[in-house]
C-alpha cells in the first residue's frame, strides 16, 4: 500500500485539498493519504520543514511526501525582475532515508536537511509547451510526479540529477559559556511553545549544573519535567518533547479552553528564550 502525505499552506476552508486527494485516488483508490498539516502560514517553508522533520521518521520506506508550501515554480524571470539576479526554482524530488519528498526548490530542502545530505536529488523537467503544470502545482505537477514514483518509472526519464538546492535555515540556538540563547520556532494547537533549544544543547553542560530558563515578563522555570502532569494544573512546565526540542507549556492549558502557554505567558514565534547555567566554580556559585 502506497502512503502519501500532504503538507500545505492552503488551509482547510477551500476545495483545494479535496481536489488533490481526488486526483490521487483517481490514480489508485488504495492510496493511503495522510494529512500532516494544512495550517502552515502562507509561504512559511521553514515551518513546513520543521513539521515534516518532526514526523517523517514515523513513516515507512517508500513513503511519498508532497510539500505544497510556496509551491509555484519560477521557470523564467518575471517581467518586473532583474534577469541578472534571477534564480529559477523547479519542482524537485529528493530521496532521503528511503522516502521521497516532492517540493518546489524554494529553500524547503535546505531547511529540512540542515547539515544532512540527500540520497538523491532530481530536478523535474517541466514541459514548456504545457505550463498548466505550474498552475496549482501541488495537484497538477506534484501528484503526477508521485504517480511516476509509485509506478516505478525511472527518475532519469523525467528528471535530471542535480547536487545543489536553495538554502533556507531554521535558526539554531546560540551556545555560550554558561548560556543558551534560543527562540520559539513553533506554537502548536495547544498553545505550547516549541523552541530551537535541544536536549543535545543541554548535554553540553554538566548534568548536575543548576539552571534557569528565562523568558517573557521575567517568567522562569528551573527544572525539566518528564511530563506535563509533574507540575500542578495551571503551572508553567518545561519538557523535552518527543523530538528532543525544549518545550514550554502550561499544564492543562489549551488554546480552546483556558488558553495555552502562548496566551497565558504572552509569547509567540521568534520570542527569545534564555537558559542560564550555574555550574560549580562559576561566578554565581562562588559569590
Amino acid at each position: 500500500m502506497q502512503i502519501i502525505t500532504l503538507i500545505s499552506d492552503t488551509g482547510s476552508q477551500d476545495y483545494y485539498i479535496a481536489s488533490i486527494k481526488g486526483a490521487l485516488l483517481k490514480i489508485d483508490p488504495d492510496f493511503k493519504i495522510i494529512d500532516i498539516s494544512h495550517s502552515i502560514d502562507a509561504f512559511d517553508i521553514a515551518n513546513a520543514a520543521f513539521q515534516l522533520r518532526c514526523c517523517y521518521k514515523s513513516f515507512p520506506d517508500g513513503t511519498i511526501h508532497l510539500i505544497g508550501v510556496d509551491s509555484e515554480p519560477l521557470i523564467v524571470p518575471p517581467a518586473y525582475s532583474d534577469e541578472r539576479k534571477f534564480v529559477p526554482s523547479y519542482p524537485t524530488i529528493m530521496k532521503f532515508h528511503n522516502q521521497y519528498f516532492i517540493s518546489n526548490d524554494n529553500g524547503f530542502f535546505g531547511a529540512f536537511l540542515d547539515e544532512n545530505k540527500p540520497q538523491e536529488l532530481w530536478r523535474y523537467n517541466i514541459n514548456s509547451d504545457n505550463l498548466e503544470e505550474i498552475k496549482f502545482p501541488l495537484k497538477n505537477c506534484f501528484v503526477k510526479i508521485a504517480e511516476k514514483i509509485h509506478k516505478g518509472i525511472s527518475l532519469d526519464s523525467y528528471a535530471d540529477s542535480i547536487n545543489s538546492y536553495k538554502k533556507a535555515l531554521i535558526p539554531k540556538a546560540l551556545i555560550e559559556e554558561y548560556i543558551i540563547r534560543g527562540v520559539v520556532i513553533h506554537v502548536d494547537s495547544f498553545g505550547n511553545l516549541i523552541t530551537n533549544i535541544t536536549r543535545q544543547d543541554f548535554e553540553r553542560y554538566p548534568a548536575d549544573a543548576p539552571f534557569t530558563i528565562r523568558f517573557h515578563n521575567n517568567y522562569f522555570i528551573d527544572k525539566i519535567s518528564d511530563t506535563y502532569n509533574q507540575v500542578e494544573e495551571g503551572d508553567k512546565v518545561a519538557v523535552f518533547n518527543e523530538n528532543n526540542f525544549l518545550e514550554i507549556a502550561v499544564n492543562r492549558g489549551a488554546t480552546k479552553t483556558t488558553g495555552g502557554a502562548d496566551k497565558l505567558l504572552g509569547m509567540r514565534v521568534r520570542d527569545l528564550i534564555k537558559v542560564e547555567f550555574n555550574p560549580k566554580g562559576s561566578l554565581k556559585t562562588l559569590f
